[in-house]
């Protein structure tokens, strides 16, 4: 037998209700569960065969960020070797930029679990698996170095402010790592968005590179052809060798995983689709529209699609089923709302360059009032009872 599986399981009768240690119950749950992933099983008719629990949720959801994950890493290296006016080889890109996610993905998981504990302990309930996403979801949203009293600070927010005051995982109305982002972002926006710290081993701690979002074009000029002088072409965007949040640069890392949780139907595919129509519409509009300015109105659909962190939170963020709506046409509507709200809001707005944060928090709180909608709209189209 596994000596770590035999200790736990001749320890367990001290976080029993009857035990020493009971009310650190939930804490020796989640070690356990972590390490040994148990599998109840029935042992008496009915048995159910195959279901999707939410431990296996979440597993899946934490397969599909692996290649955001990864290229995060080797991209926060890459622009690192860049900065210093070098180009850093495959293994020391991910050496240096390990230096810098890291760390943040272990404040966020030490914080947050010690949050998910306490109030387990609080209500007497089991931790939730929900932090193990929100615990990797949260850093990719965030530049490479930004303090980690801010990533404690941002992730505290979100787990207490986002979930925990509403109840707990599947109760609350709104993403918690999209929450904790926003904190941040309001709190301490020199370091969350327009120019971001690039990871750079120099004399300071890093240096201010632009983000696509964060460029202008002047009175008078294509900002499409600004983008491609400033290193922004599509194919740099669309593959992520460009300055940004971890997890944000790479649309085709983003499309990955949208696709690994279609396929297993983890995510809802009228969300990520209803996104993609609603964004590439919109700003298709406002490209078309006479006298384009120097903001984002003349970019175009695909700038648009694959600048910034649309394509992240479209996938892993606005398909989250609690803060989701839960009828079909509700999801096409909130992914295409998002999708007008995000162009919108990075044409209209330019002093809140990534609208797609802002439009998946907004829609989130209208999920359930879209669903209220469609029940409704159903219910009186039924033939009454004769």
């Amino acid at each position: 037998m596994n000596p770590f599986k035999k200790l736990l399981e001749s320890s367990e009768k001290h976080f029993t209700e009857s035990g020493r240690f009971h009310s650190l119950e939930p804490l020796f749950d989640t070690i356990k569960t972590i390490f040994l992933f148990p599998s109840p099983r029935n042992k008496q008719v009915p048995f159910v065969r195959d279901n999707l629990d939410l431990k296996r949720y979440m597993s899946f959801v934490l397969l599909s960020l692996i290649p955001v994950l990864i290229f995060g890493i080797y991209n926060t290296g890459f622009q690192a070797g860049l900065a210093r006016g070098e180009t850093y080889t495959v293994f020391r890109s991910f050496l240096t930029g390990s230096r810098y996610v890291l760390p943040i993905i272990l404040v966020t998981y030490g914080v947050g679990f010690f949050w998910e504990t306490l109030f387990a302990s609080l209500r007497n309930h089991k931790i939730s698996e929900g932090l193990l996403v929100t615990g990797l979801l949260f850093p990719l949203t965030l530049p490479a170095t930004i303090p980690l009293w801010q990533v404690a600070l941002g992730i505290s927010f979100g787990v207490v402010i986002g979930k925990e005051v509403f109840g707990g995982t599947g109760r609350n109305i709104l993403n918690p790592a999209l929450t904790g982002r926003a904190f941040l972002f309001f709190s301490y926006p020199l370091s969350m968005s327009g120019d971001v710290w690039v990871a750079a081993k120099t004399t300071v701690d890093g240096v201010s590179s632009a983000t696509a979002l964060s460029i202008m074009a002047p009175e008078g000029e294509r900002l499409a052809t600004l983008l491609s002088d400033s290193g922004f072409t599509l194919s740099n965007l669309f593959f992520g060798f460009v300055p940004g949040s971890i997890g944000e640069t790479s649309a085709l890392c983003c499309l990955l995983g949208a696709a690994f949780l279609i396929i297993t139907r983890i995510a809802n595919f009228r969300i990520i689709i209803g996104g993609i129509a609603g964004l590439i519409l919109t700003a298709t509009i406002f490209y078309l529209i006479p006298g384009g300015s120097h903001t984002w109105s003349d970019a175009g659909p695909l700038y648009h699609l694959c600048a910034g962190g649309f394509l992240f939170g479209i996938s892993f963020m606005a398909t989250d089923p609690v803060s989701a709506p839960g009828t079909n046409p509700g999801r096409w509507i909130f992914g295409g709302l998002i999708g007008f709200l995000t162009v919108t809001i990075r044409v209209v707005n330019p002093a809140f360059v990534e609208g797609a944060m802002l439009a998946i928090l907004f829609m989130n709180v209208f999920a359930s009032l879209l669903d209220h909608i469609v029940i409704k709209y159903t219910a009186s189209k039924r033939i009454p009872n004769v």
